[in-house]
């Protein structure tokens, strides 16, 4: 069986890239940097459903996501999580917060409606994320 995004996940996303295990997506919501990582395998709703080298590599993956994502937007901090409960293919967000930020110190689920990226910030944000993560990240 081929691996499938879910559908929610393209409605809602633009595809950046891949990483060894996980393709990258950026949600299309302006108000935070946010983007989200998930593992290329099929029929996986949990971590722990992943073999042990595949959770190490997500784990490392992750890491270097968040540590990338900190240094590029200078967050005040970075919210990773896996819920899943609409979407149930795993899938690991990564949003940059900031403490001037419209949700702030609240968790942003539900919060607000998105705000869909105009094409000229989806164009910078591309650029900017592909200068950052050149050397891990196939585009």
């Amino acid at each position: 069986m081929t691996f499938q995004l879910h559908p929610r996940l393209q409605q809602d996303c633009i595809t950046i890239g891949r990483f060894e295990l996980c393709r990258l997506l950026m949600m299309n919501d302006s108000q935070y940097p946010w983007f989200i990582l998930v593992p290329e395998k099929t029929d996986i709703n949990e971590i722990y459903q992943l073999t042990k080298p595949d959770r190490e590599l997500l784990a490392e993956e992750s890491g270097y996501l968040a540590e990338n994502l900190a240094e590029l937007y200078q967050a005040d901090k970075m919210n990773i999580a896996a819920i899943g409960n609409i979407v149930p293919q795993l899938h690991i967000h990564h949003i940059v917060r900031y403490q001037t930020d419209r949700a702030w110190p609240a968790p942003i689920w539900g919060k607000f409606d998105a705000v869909p990226y105009t094409e000229q910030q989806i164009t910078d944000n591309l650029a900017r994320l592909r200068k950052q993560l050149e050397n891990y990240l196939n585009f």
